[in-house]
């Protein structure tokens, strides 16, 4: 892969953002949990489910971008 497909190419990027914002998030819940910051109980799970749902349907999103042809 030569330097110019970086350049093309913000896939990258996408993924890159997204695993950023999942470890910010996954660091939030532990800090709170671990400094009593907030109620970590059962109502964050319908949170988190939905998050990690939304994060995932982010992925497939740039997923399937991947397979478009390109408009050249």
């Amino acid at each position: 892969m030569g330097v110019q497909d970086h350049f093309d190419s913000d896939l990258r990027f996408y993924y890159s953002i997204g695993v950023a914002i999942i470890l910010f998030y996954s660091t939030a819940i532990a800090t709170a949990a671990i400094l009593d910051l907030a109620v970590i109980d059962s109502r964050m799970i319908p949170l988190t489910v939905g998050f990690f749902l939304f994060m995932f349907v982010y992925f497939i999103s740039i997923s399937v971008q991947a397979l478009e042809p390109d408009s050249v």
